[in-house]
């Protein structure tokens, strides 16, 4: 009887298991969770397409990506702290959350994985943005302000030869457009009870010159900020403005603009290539874009409606985090996607590739981009921006008077400090 050996039998299996554990730990990802939003800004395909090609560049990172509506953003980042290898590594904050964020640990401290001669490249609203106590909680993702839109073919036709240079000429040219029947409602804004009416709101502060601090308290009854309120009603009450504006937000003002049924509109820099693209917006070819104009001829007004990508304090993958914000943050593929939101670098906009086709929107960036007004920043910023949002509707519903309105914000401040 022959008696056959099994060694080398087992030795070839123990090996071949031996090589699929190598394999499999070869082929190990380390996945990665972020949060971005799904409105303004860049586009969901935008961010899947810079997000594949991050991946390509880096097989040994898997990053799953969650889209939210920005009104849901904040208090998603809220909910998910502390959640660790289930929460978020990457988030979307917007440029008034840091205040908040610090107070309550929510983000971590990049400002050691911060190039500084990177940083000086990049604009000071920019990095503002990300900024806080003196330390850096992020890298600047979206530059943004709002513009003020208006359709060529309606100016013309009512004679108006060049677009509105302050507030009180873009009521003017209203009131032009709709006695002469061009359209009915030729103002449309963002006015929801929302963090978007803050926004305009502040764009309008801006243009009086107003201020929401005074000897370091908060007031909201200064003439600059009282002036801001009153327009707003004002074109309300003139029938200049389209009341539906009360319940909008930007893609409603986006789409109205569009469908040609507005004259006039303030939005952020996203809806320029969009409302010019005929295959979503009747207006194509006639949208014109300038600075949101301020009180005086020259002048000029704006907000500051940039965010940032920080790093979660939960994150368990602080390190490939910090790579795909880079990545996508950066100068060569903010300017490849820069059709819907405006790269944060200073040398991009001189770049013949980021102006073609869209030198106007150019052209009123370089002016806006440097007097941008920002939002306060407080760590109660979200139950201020509650306050504001509930008594600026007070006024625009005619539940209130813009003095009574203002005083109750103001006094409903003061219970935050």
């Amino acid at each position: 009887m022959k008696i056959t050996s099994n060694y080398p039998v087992l030795t070839l299996c123990a090996l071949a298991v031996l090589s699929l554990g190598l394999s499999t730990q070869a082929l190990a990802k380390t996945q990665i969770n972020a949060l971005f939003m799904t409105q303004a800004a860049y586009s969901e395909s935008d961010i899947r397409a810079m997000t594949a090609d991050f991946t390509q560049q880096h097989p040994d990172i898997d990053v799953n990506l969650e889209f939210v509506p920005y009104e849901a953003l904040h208090d998603k980042i809220v909910a998910a702290r502390g959640a660790g290898t289930n929460g978020y590594d990457v988030v979307l904050f917007d440029a008034i959350w840091p205040a908040e964020f610090t107070k309550f640990g929510l983000l971590q401290d990049v400002s050691a994985r911060i190039n500084p001669e990177d940083s000086k490249k990049i604009f000071s609203g920019a990095m503002s943005t990300v900024t806080y106590q003196d330390k850096v909680w992020g890298l600047p993702w979206i530059l943004d302000t709002k513009y003020l839109y208006y359709n060529k073919a309606m100016l013309t036709k009512a004679g108006i030869t060049t677009p509105p240079q302050t507030w009180q000429q873009v009521e003017q040219q209203s009131e032009i457009l709709k006695q002469k029947g061009i359209v009915k409602y030729p103002l449309v804004w963002s006015w929801s009870q929302a963090e978007a009416l803050v926004c305009d709101y502040t764009t309008l502060v801006a243009a009086y010159k107003g201020q929401f601090f005074e000897q370091g308290k908060l007031n909201f009854t200064n003439p600059g900020a009282m002036k801001a309120v009153n327009y707003m009603k004002e074109t309300l009450d003139k029938g200049l403005t389209n009341p539906n504006s009360r319940e909008y937000l930007e893609e409603d003002v986006r789409k109205v603009f569009s469908n040609g049924d507005a004259a006039f509109a303030l939005n952020w820099t996203y809806m320029y290539n969009m409302a010019n693209d005929p295959k979503q917006s009747k207006v194509a070819g006639d949208v014109g874009i300038v600075p949101a104009p301020g009180s005086a001829d020259g002048a000029v007004s704006a907000v500051n409606g940039s965010m940032g990508l920080g790093i979660a304090k939960a994150s368990q993958h602080p390190d490939q985090a910090w790579q795909y914000i880079s990545y996508i943050t950066s100068q060569p593929v903010q300017d490849k996607y820069s059709r819907l939101s405006l790269p944060i670098w200073k040398s991009s906009y001189d770049d013949p590739k980021v102006q073609q086709g869209q030198e106007p929107l150019i052209a009123a960036a370089k002016q806006s981009l440097n007097v941008m007004l920002s939002r306060p920043a407080i760590p109660a910023y979200s139950q201020l921006s509650n306050i504001l949002q509930q008594n600026l509707q007070q006024v625009l519903q005619n539940q209130a008077t813009p003095d009574a309105a203002m005083q109750a914000a103001t006094k409903g401040a003061e219970r935050l400090r």
